[in-house]
């Protein structure tokens, strides 16, 4: 016990001394929430949209009237088509919707009216959206107009109702899961980047030829990264809740249990990159490769894992990111539910012990040559 408190106290030591960890530990968290929460935004956006009325029926103004009074919609009124294709070529508008010159017509006998929207399929997110706001806005409008009982009504009448984030704030979800990226970051980068740079200056060696165990040296990484990664998340989770008011509706506890099972899992990977790179700029590489890549592309926090190729889909199964994001998710916005809890858990704390088995295993292994090098 002496020799692992002298081991923790050795590594706490140095990360005072090293302005680095608490950068990566603290100022990293800071500029990636504050990028999730305002430099991405996955909410419904506001369009730049043309509007051609052949119509001659002054009904038809007040749709026009609809389209100019939509939050979503930013609408620019044009006479000739031609001029609206040059419009949309040149990116100034993003679709437009042309009202038939026999659409109050039609409206008038109960007959079912067409309108022409044209959108910019460059921009496939931007086009959905287009031909979105045309058909709700269009229907929004049909409702209150005279001719509300004139057309035929819908067999199904859909009624939409939004559970866990009413507001539909993309920020809700993408805020709690930035914190995977950035535990996965802090636990993967801190170790690979330390270790590294005791083999670049000779003092792993060192210790490698003393008579600590190789369980000493183990414990004596994780401990302090571990406790310096807790510190971290309570800051990251402060930032989320207090400053930027995202909603919480789980269990304290429990999410700082499930998130020290993910950081273990993540100091683990950073561990075994380290002891197998030497060099701190190929460990750094490697980190963020293994780190950051897999917790923002794979982890579902922007792309569901369901969508993805069936391979990406069972490479995800093993990577941790994929289970924390679910449970910090379920944790802020369902209020945490039970078996998405001891699902993610067990899948944590299984990967969390081979990755700790392997660092065991490695350093053993080394304490091993060396004896038998000093024989």
């Amino acid at each position: 016990m002496k020799i692992l408190l002298a081991l923790i106290k050795k590594e706490i030591k140095q990360i005072l001394r090293d302005p680095s960890s608490i950068i990566i530990a603290f100022v990293l968290p800071l500029i990636s929430i504050l990028i999730y929460m305002y430099g991405i935004n996955l909410d419904s956006v506001r369009v730049t949209m043309g509007i051609k009325n052949d119509d001659s029926n002054p009904e038809t103004a007040t749709l026009i009237k609809s389209f100019g009074h939509s939050k979503y919609v930013n609408s620019i009124y044009f006479d000739n088509i031609e001029d609206i294709k040059t419009a949309i070529a040149r990116s100034k508008i993003k679709g437009a919707v042309i009202i038939p010159n026999d659409f109050s017509t039609k409206l008038a006998r109960g007959q079912s009216a067409d309108l022409l929207v044209i959108t910019d399929g460059s921009e496939v997110n931007t086009a959905n959206y287009v031909q979105n706001y045309a058909v709700s806005i269009a229907n929004s409008w049909l409702m209150t107009s005279k001719y509300a009982g004139l057309t035929p009504r819908p067999v199904i009448n859909t009624e939409v109702r939004t559970w866990y984030n009413p507001d539909l704030n993309s920020h809700y979800f993408i805020v709690p899961g930035s914190i995977a990226i950035t535990m996965t970051l802090i636990g993967i980068l801190l170790t690979s980047l330390v270790v590294a740079r005791e083999w670049e200056r000779g003092t792993m060696e060192a210790m490698l030829s003393t008579s600590v165990k190789s369980i000493h040296i183990v414990l004596g990484k994780y401990i302090p990264y571990f406790i310096l990664g807790i510190l971290s998340l309570a800051f990251n989770i402060f930032l989320c809740i207090v400053i930027f008011n995202i909603p919480f509706r789980g269990n304290y506890f429990i999410l700082f249990l499930v998130s020290s099972l993910f950081l273990f899992t993540s100091l683990g990977i950073g561990l075994n990159i380290s002891s197998l790179l030497k060099n701190q700029f190929l460990a750094s590489m490697v980190a963020m490769s293994a780190g950051f890549l897999p917790a923002l592309m794979l982890s579902g926090l922007m792309f569901p894992i369901n969508s993805m190729p069936v391979f990406f889909q069972y490479l995800t199964r093993i990577l941790p990111p994929r289970y924390y994001v679910s449970f910090v998710e379920s944790e802020f916005m369902a209020g945490g539910v039970n078996s998405i809890r001891l699902e993610n858990a067990i899948y944590l704390t299984i990967l969390g012990l081979l990755f700790f088995m392997a660092v065991y295993k490695n350093t053993s292994m080394r304490l091993e040559k060396k004896s038998g090098g000093k024989r």
